[in-house]
């Protein structure tokens, strides 16, 4: 099964990147809150403006400016944090967040914010903690429970991230990257009926969804049904998707197919998107020996093995290519060489490889 394989599962994981940053973008929104002294007002205003805009640069001084004549002010403050998160000025962020929990340490939106920088740093304990409190103090928030979520997905705590996003659904129904990082959540804790669900119900709420057909593909390819499969991964590619790991989904199901011919053309695609992809050179090595075209193969799968220098299976399938090819002092070469590095993997459930051969 698809899911089963760890090469697979890290094609998945390669495509669940994208998706957490476009994600974490996305739900990102402008602090609001407390009425502030009316002299305040314009600049706050002008700063919420700028940031409701995608303008955090212009936003951040004129918050800067409303803290400095207002130091109380904790619309100010907030303001402040998120503002250099969105311009990308994680320091500056990180300094004012923790500064001003000092001040107000269970104010939510503060906790939020601060959780979110840690989390861009990638410091995902102090992320996961404040975060928690975040949700902790307001638990009503969809925000706080949906990056919650998302930083339990990256950290693969898949069943609490299930948990919060079945809250935050429940806050928000429509929400279509919610269900898409509850499919996730399902996928990988042996659920995929359910996570099929939520990413048709993402599709249903949101035809462009990112990476929508892409996910559900994957469940469907998990639960055998290639032919659904291959399609869900065309209606990604037809999107616009010029991502290699769509590619290299839609190949290695059309090579699982018995079609070598149509999966070496979509894994050349992606192997020129992605030319250091040790996975994508091997499926499409693979591919090429299913096709007959031995030299080929036997080219690709060198640049496999190079890639993946201690997994054995790009020799195996390149000491086959080199018999093909008559030379079978290499082939003895090649048999030897995959025979010591399965020798040296720990062995798994009674196999010492994941991967087909």
């Amino acid at each position: 099964m698809p899911a089963s394989s760890p090469y697979r599962r890290a094609s998945l994981d390669r495509g669940w990147a994208g998706l957490v940053l476009l994600t974490i973008a996305l739900h990102l929104s402008p602090a609001t809150g407390q009425s502030s002294q009316g002299q305040l007002r314009p600049t706050l205003d002008a700063a919420a403006k700028a940031l409701a805009g995608g303008q955090p640069e212009r936003a951040f001084p004129l918050f800067e400016a409303a803290h400095r004549d207002s130091p109380d002010n904790l619309e100010a403050a907030r303001g402040l944090v998120v503002s250099a998160l969105e311009a990308g000025n994680l320091a500056v962020a990180e300094q004012y967040g923790a500064e001003f929990l000092g001040r107000w340490p269970t104010d939510a939106q503060l906790l939020h914010w601060t959780g979110l920088v840690y989390f861009k740093q990638q410091r995902t304990t102090e992320a996961l903690s404040l975060l928690r409190r975040s949700v902790a103090q307001n638990s009503s928030d969809f925000g706080s429970r949906f990056d919650l979520a998302l930083v339990l997905l990256t950290e693969k705590q898949y069943a609490p991230a299930a948990e919060e996003l079945e809250h935050a659904l429940k806050l928000r129904p429509d929400d279509s990257l919610a269900h898409v990082l509850l499919g996730r959540a399902y996928q990988n804790s042996n659920r995929t009926l359910q996570a099929v669900t939520h990413f048709q119900s993402a599709l249903k709420l949101d035809p462009a969804t990112p990476l929508g057909h892409y996910h559900l593909g994957f469940a469907y390819e998990s639960l055998g049904r290639t032919t659904l499969a291959i399609a869900e991964y065309k209606k990604e590619i037809a999107r616009g998707s010029s991502n290699p790991e769509v590619l290299f989904q839609l190949g290695s199901c059309l090579l699982e197919t018995g079609d070598a011919t149509a999966a070496i053309a979509e894994l050349r695609r992606a192997a020129q998107l992605d030319a250091r992809n040790g996975d994508i050179q091997y499926t499409l090595g693979k591919a090429l020996l299913a096709s007959g075209d031995n030299g080929a193969a036997i080219s690709t799968l060198r640049s496999a093995a190079g890639l993946k220098p201690s997994d054995p299976s790009p020799h195996y399938l390149l000491a086959r290519a080199l018999e093909n090819a008559g030379r079978k002092t290499d082939a003895q070469s090649e048999w030897q060489r995959f025979a010591e590095l399965k020798k040296a993997q720990p062995q798994q459930g009674g196999m010492a490889s994941g991967r087909d051969q």
